[in-house]
């Protein structure tokens, strides 16, 4: 009888502490929060930009019109090569992700993190699933553009938006029906990818399989034990809410504790400023912002480095689990030698 998901809880955390505790190693701990920040199990990164609600062009079209065309091109111009640069640069994170992905399970296998070997063992795998991770973000921005544009474009159509006060009823039925329509909407987004990441990942891995033929095979399984899988979904998001208050509550503390000279040497750096005559020009703003950069830097650095742990106990969970039920990963994991008894 396979392990349960609660079973393999104690397995899980005793590799988690057998890779990072036995002995440790900095430079192994380093590693892993590079892999893990890059494969996306920190949380997901956002990537934004603001802009102003208004520009400030000049009001008198008169002493304007003549610039206002030029200006309004080199304005899109602009804006349009910020949103190749801002897609470029999220595609080359969703190939590194997709990469770093195959390393972080490799790592966590073995016990060992090396960067660069596993790098190049998984390359053409690793670009498949790159490949469908691209072509699952176009389904989500489909789905969202699908899920919010129809329903806005049927309440504008039958005058919804344009008396509002008399149909408030439906305007507040349809937006509470659309948001719980949309949280659905996440937790099955949530659900596909964290099954493809924990179960596809290792077929691709052992039987070089797509990840359409991974997921046939796990549906498979999933059919056969529908109690074993929803169970390691329950509990996935239960261990999830532990690790997160847990290591929330660690960066609190040392972030308060490193904030104190931070702030006191910052307040310290201003009254001197002010006492040398100093005041707020380009050249002051700019070295603010620089300085204040390498303190966001340093701290999200730190932040990755104390999420370590989860970093390899949540992917050690999904090989435990996985491996009750996927012999190739079984043989790996516990060799004839160290087969445990079920």
């Amino acid at each position: 009888m396979p392990l349960s998901a609660v079973d393999v809880i104690s397995p899980a955390f005793v590799r988690m502490k057998q890779h990072l505790f036995a002995p440790f190693r900095f430079g192994q701990w380093v590693r892993l929060a590079i892999v893990g920040f890059l494969a996306g199990e920190l949380g997901s990164a956002g990537f934004g930009s603001r802009f102003p609600s208004s520009m400030p062009f000049p009001q008198d079209p008169a002493s304007s019109g003549p610039n206002l065309p030029f200006g309004g091109l080199l304005l899109f111009a602009i804006l349009f090569l910020l949103g190749l640069l801002v897609l470029a640069v999220g595609v080359a994170f969703i190939y590194v992700g997709s990469r770093m992905q195959f390393v972080l399970f490799d790592s966590v296998l073995a016990g060992e993190c090396r960067i660069r070997e596993f790098w190049r063992r998984r390359g053409d795998i690793a670009f498949r699933y790159f490949i469908w991770q691209l072509l699952f973000a176009l389904c989500i921005f489909i789905g969202m553009i699908l899920l919010v544009g129809i329903p806005l474009l049927f309440a504008y159509s039958v005058g919804w938006f344009s008396n509002p006060r008399e149909h408030l009823l439906p305007l507040v039925a349809g937006g509470i029906l659309l948001l719980l329509v949309f949280l659905a909407f996440l937790v099955v987004i949530g659900t596909v990818k964290v099954l493809v990441k924990d179960f596809v990942v290792p077929q691709m891995v052992f039987d070089n399989v797509s990840v359409g033929e991974g997921w046939k095979r796990l549906w498979s399984m999933m059919i056969l034990e529908k109690g074993g899988y929803a169970g390691y979904i329950a509990m996935k998001i239960v261990l999830s809410f532990a690790a997160a208050v847990i290591l929330s509550s660690v960066m609190a503390v040392v972030f308060l504790v490193l904030l104190i000279p931070v702030g006191g040497a910052g307040a310290i750096t201003v009254l001197l400023g002010k006492a040398a005559g100093l005041t707020w020009n380009p050249l002051t703003i700019a070295i603010a912002i620089v300085v204040g950069g390498i303190v966001l830097m340093a701290f999200l650095i730190i932040a990755t480095l104390i999420s370590v742990p989860a970093v390899v106990f949540f992917p050690a969970y999904a090989i435990h689990f996985f491996a009750e039920r996927y012999p190739a990963l079984r043989s790996v994991l516990y060799p004839p030698s160290t087969v445990p008894e079920t």
